[in-house]
């Protein structure tokens, strides 16, 4: 099952947008809810980093996302994850949260760019596609699975660069 590239959130033009925009979604659906709509379990979170274009990276997690009705609840849920460019190791580590996961019912697959996870549990199902912030060889991958952590690691095509490039003014 081929992936195209991973969905990148737009950050908006003021990141008080963004927060407004999740605030808008939580009343829709605390709406929703006291109208017998939905019924939980919910699960909704963001991470919040700096790039290394200076510009915030969003990501979103969870199994509710903005519909055009208030939201939409997922029976699967999109995972919390944190991608790690290490250059002391010269690795690229995935870490990926997966509570209640089977580890015989966890599918990874992996492109230079990004890493497809489905993984099913008794109770949840998970799917993410994680982009890579550079490009790995995919035939280097080693995962492990403990305590509900996926753990992937690969090796960048090219040798991750501690230091960076001396450049002159003229």
């Amino acid at each position: 099952m081929p992936h195209d590239e991973p969905e990148k959130r737009k950050a908006p033009k003021d990141l008080w947008d963004y927060f407004k925009e999740i605030d808008e979604m939580f009343d829709k659906l605390f709406e929703s809810i006291e109208e017998g709509e939905f019924q939980g379990p919910f699960y909704y979170g963001i991470s919040w980093t700096i790039g290394e274009d200076g510009r915030p990276i969003i990501r979103e997690f969870g199994n509710i996302e903005p519909a055009a009705k208030g939201v939409k609840r997922s029976e699967v849920v999109k995972p919390f994850y944190d991608v790690i460019v290490d250059p002391n190791t010269n690795k690229v580590n995935v870490i990926v949260e997966l509570p209640g996961a089977q580890k015989d019912k966890i599918d990874l697959e992996a492109t230079e760019r990004s890493l497809h996870i489905y993984a099913e549990g008794i109770n949840k199902k998970y799917e993410a596609d994680i982009p890579l912030d550079v490009e790995v060889n995919p035939d280097s991958a080693k995962a492990s699975f403990v305590n509900g952590i996926l753990q992937v690691s690969f090796e960048p095509k090219t040798p991750i660069s501690q230091k960076g490039k001396k450049i002159n003014i003229e």
